[in-house]
């Protein structure tokens, strides 16, 4: 089963992009990285999915769950 994630990622032709795994087109596109990450949170917190946010080399940055986690923090039990 295939994880309900949406992505913020540097867009080749400028800005950012907020994407969701699996989508052919992309959902948001901004022109700061901050932007993108504010606006990729309420749509990541509306569907219930992680949010997973890149840096420009397209390295792993930062993550936030907002669906169900199989894994909660210990202080979150």
């Amino acid at each position: 089963m295939e994880r309900k994630e949406h992505h913020v990622v540097p867009n080749p032709e400028g800005g950012w992009d907020v994407k969701r795994n699996g989508a052919d087109r992309v959902s948001i596109h901004t022109d700061t990285k901050q932007d993108a990450i504010d606006r990729g949170r309420v749509m990541s917190q509306n569907q219930g999915t992680e949010l997973i946010i890149h840096n420009r080399d397209g390295k792993i940055s930062n993550s936030d769950s907002h669906g169900h986690d199989p894994c909660p923090p210990r202080d979150q039990k």
